[in-house]
Formats: C-alpha cells, structure tokens, sequence
C-alpha cells in the first residue's frame, strides 16, 4: 500500500496536496475581516490543518482498517473546508478566482484521498 520509497507521511502525495490546500486556506485567510477571526476564519484553518493531521496518524497506524479510517477522516475534513470556501466566497471575502485556484487544489486532493482509501480497503479485501 505505501510504497517503498515513501518513509514518512510528508512523503504521501496526498499529503503534500493536503498541505498546499493548508497553505492556500491561511493565505486566503489572512485578508478576512477581523469580525472573522474566530468564526470562519479559525473554522477553515482548523479543518484545513485536519485533512493533514489525518493523513499523518492514518499512516502511522498499523492495521490498514485504521489507516483508512483515519483517511475518511481527513476527506470529512475536506468536505468541511469546500463547503466553508463557498461560504466566504458567497459573502463576498474571496474573489471567484481565487476561489476557483483553491477549489481545484481541493478537488484534486480528494481524488488522491480517495485512491489513498481505496488502496486501504482493496488491500484488506484481499489478505
């Protein structure tokens, strides 16, 4: 399921789409209103960092059952940051470009979440 080469969580490609998404969810961030700081502001930026945080205890876990538990995790933190994404991009705090920028870089890690998962399940299916 993880290959060879890939020795750390930081190694998962999944990960590393995850972890633009992060960067992208605190640059967006960063020009909300102040009135934000504690509502979508901090909402985005702790799910945000929660699709990563998932992927890395998913892939110190041992059991494969476990691992894609903790990535089904991760992609329910995802949904959060796509649907709060639409939120500030519907009240006018994200222009629909960047919006799009960022939308693309979450559709993108859900495809690899997902084949990230289904590796998990496919491999337990067959042992």
């Amino acid at each position: 399921m993880h290959g060879e080469n890939i020795r750390s969580f930081t190694d998962l490609k999944t990960w590393q789409l995850g972890h633009a998404v992060v960067l992208a969810v605190y640059d967006l961030t960063k020009n909300f209103p102040k009135e934000e700081q504690f509502g979508l502001t901090n909402q985005l930026r702790r799910a945000a960092v929660s699709i990563t945080s998932n992927v890395a205890e998913g892939f110190n876990r041992y059991s494969r059952k476990e691992k894609a538990q903790f990535y089904a995790v991760s992609l329910g933190s995802l949904a959060e940051v796509q649907n709060q994404l639409l939120v500030a991009r519907d009240v006018g705090y994200v222009t629909h470009q960047k919006f799009q920028e960022v939308a693309e870089k979450t559709v993108e890690l859900s495809k690899a979440t997902n084949g990230l998962i289904k590796s998990c399940r496919s491999t337990v299916l067959t042992t």
